[in-house]
Protein backbone atom coordinates (compact mmCIF):
# COMPACT_ATOMS: atom_id res chain seq x y z
CA UNK A 1 0.00 0.00 0.00
CA UNK A 2 1.33 3.43 -0.87
CA UNK A 3 1.74 6.31 1.54
CA UNK A 4 0.02 9.52 0.29
CA UNK A 5 2.74 11.80 1.70
CA UNK A 6 5.50 9.76 0.04
CA UNK A 7 3.50 9.66 -3.20
CA UNK A 8 3.13 13.43 -3.05
CA UNK A 9 6.87 13.91 -2.49
CA UNK A 10 7.62 11.73 -5.54
CA UNK A 11 5.07 13.69 -7.59
CA UNK A 12 6.74 16.95 -6.50
CA UNK A 13 10.11 15.58 -7.61
CA UNK A 14 8.39 14.84 -10.89
CA UNK A 15 7.40 18.52 -11.15
CA UNK A 16 11.09 19.43 -10.90
CA UNK A 17 12.23 16.72 -13.32
CA UNK A 18 9.60 17.61 -15.91
CA UNK A 19 10.57 21.28 -15.78
CA UNK A 20 14.24 20.30 -16.15
CA UNK A 21 13.40 18.30 -19.27
CA UNK A 22 12.00 21.53 -20.71
CA UNK A 23 15.22 23.42 -19.93
CA UNK A 24 13.80 25.09 -16.81
CA UNK A 25 16.08 24.45 -13.85
CA UNK A 26 14.04 25.28 -10.75
CA UNK A 27 16.98 25.17 -8.33
CA UNK A 28 15.20 27.04 -5.50
CA UNK A 29 12.26 24.61 -5.73
CA UNK A 30 14.63 21.61 -5.80
CA UNK A 31 16.51 22.93 -2.77
CA UNK A 32 13.25 23.27 -0.87
CA UNK A 33 12.31 19.71 -1.79
CA UNK A 34 15.67 18.43 -0.61
CA UNK A 35 15.48 20.35 2.68
CA UNK A 36 11.79 20.07 3.56
CA UNK A 37 10.24 17.31 1.47
CA UNK A 38 7.31 17.66 -0.90
CA UNK A 39 4.50 18.32 1.55
CA UNK A 40 6.27 21.01 3.57
CA UNK A 41 7.55 22.65 0.37
CA UNK A 42 3.98 22.88 -0.97
CA UNK A 43 2.73 24.32 2.32
CA UNK A 44 5.47 26.95 2.39
CA UNK A 45 4.78 27.98 -1.20
CA UNK A 46 1.02 28.07 -0.68
CA UNK A 47 1.40 30.27 2.40
CA UNK A 48 2.40 33.15 0.13
CA UNK A 49 -0.44 34.98 -1.59
CA UNK A 50 1.47 35.90 -4.73
CA UNK A 51 2.01 33.59 -7.66
CA UNK A 52 5.65 32.47 -7.64
CA UNK A 53 7.98 32.95 -10.59
CA UNK A 54 8.25 29.18 -11.00
CA UNK A 55 4.53 28.80 -11.63
CA UNK A 56 4.67 31.66 -14.13
CA UNK A 57 7.53 29.90 -15.94
CA UNK A 58 5.54 26.64 -16.08
CA UNK A 59 2.60 28.63 -17.46
CA UNK A 60 4.86 30.11 -20.16
CA UNK A 61 6.06 26.61 -21.04
CA UNK A 62 2.48 25.27 -21.17
CA UNK A 63 3.15 23.01 -18.19
CA UNK A 64 0.56 24.14 -15.65
CA UNK A 65 -0.69 20.56 -15.49
CA UNK A 66 2.76 19.63 -14.17
CA UNK A 67 2.82 22.23 -11.39
CA UNK A 68 2.75 21.88 -7.62
CA UNK A 69 -0.63 23.63 -7.63
CA UNK A 70 -2.06 21.08 -10.07
CA UNK A 71 -0.94 18.30 -7.71
CA UNK A 72 -2.51 19.96 -4.67
CA UNK A 73 -5.95 20.16 -6.29
CA UNK A 74 -5.93 16.47 -7.27
CA UNK A 75 -8.39 14.33 -5.35
CA UNK A 76 -5.73 11.75 -4.51
CA UNK A 77 -3.80 14.32 -2.47
CA UNK A 78 -6.74 16.23 -0.95
CA UNK A 79 -6.37 14.51 2.41
CA UNK A 80 -2.89 16.03 2.84
CA UNK A 81 -4.03 19.65 2.73
CA UNK A 82 -6.47 21.87 4.59
CA UNK A 83 -9.20 23.37 2.42
CA UNK A 84 -7.56 26.82 2.51
CA UNK A 85 -4.39 25.49 0.85
CA UNK A 86 -6.37 23.63 -1.82
CA UNK A 87 -8.37 26.80 -2.51
CA UNK A 88 -5.16 28.86 -2.82
CA UNK A 89 -3.73 26.39 -5.34
CA UNK A 90 -7.03 26.44 -7.26
CA UNK A 91 -7.12 30.27 -7.23
CA UNK A 92 -3.65 30.48 -8.77
CA UNK A 93 -4.52 27.96 -11.46
CA UNK A 94 -7.79 29.78 -12.21
CA UNK A 95 -5.93 33.09 -12.55
CA UNK A 96 -3.71 31.50 -15.19
CA UNK A 97 -6.65 29.95 -17.11
CA UNK A 98 -5.91 26.34 -16.19
CA UNK A 99 -9.57 25.32 -15.92
CA UNK A 100 -10.74 27.11 -19.09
Amino acid sequence: MSDPESDFHHAMMGVYENARQHEYFATYFKGMLDRHGGLETARRLLAKQEIQAGLMKLWELGLLDRSMEALVVQERFAQLFPQAEIEEARRRLEELGYFD
